[in-house]
């Protein structure tokens, strides 16, 4: 529903009307489809309230107990680390065959050559 209600906003906003042959409750051509239009729309924004509210609560009452959240933090002085720090300083390697030997994703690969450069600064 969220992704209907943007539709139809940048639809709007552009003067084009929108009537849904489905189901012939949406017509934003008519008074009436705009008023059920704005219903559905004020609904979908409670819907997205809602969710952010008790994603928040959620939040709270997890660090009242205290658990963080986020990434652990990365040893920089882990084997894997090293290792690929090494293998990427040696340029032998694209970084793809970094990631292929070491098995780790092209954005871990980089988070763990930023430990070096952060460390010597």
């Amino acid at each position: 529903m969220p992704h209907l209600v943007t539709l139809i906003e940048k639809l709007q906003r552009q003067r084009i009307g929108f009537k849904s042959l489905g189901d012939g409750a949406i017509d934003t051509t008519t008074a009436s489809g705009d008023l059920v239009f704005n219903i559905f729309s004020a609904l979908a924004q409670f819907e997205r309230r809602l969710v952010q509210e008790r994603t928040k609560a959620g939040l709270a009452a997890a660090r009242a107990r205290g658990r963080l959240g986020g990434r652990k933090p990365i040893d920089p002085r882990n084997p894997k680390v090293r290792m690929a720090q090494k293998m990427h300083q040696d340029r032998s390697l694209s970084i793809g065959e970094i990631c292929e030997s070491l098995r780790i994703s092209k954005p871990t690969l980089y988070r763990y050559l930023k430990l070096k450069s952060e460390k010597s600064s």
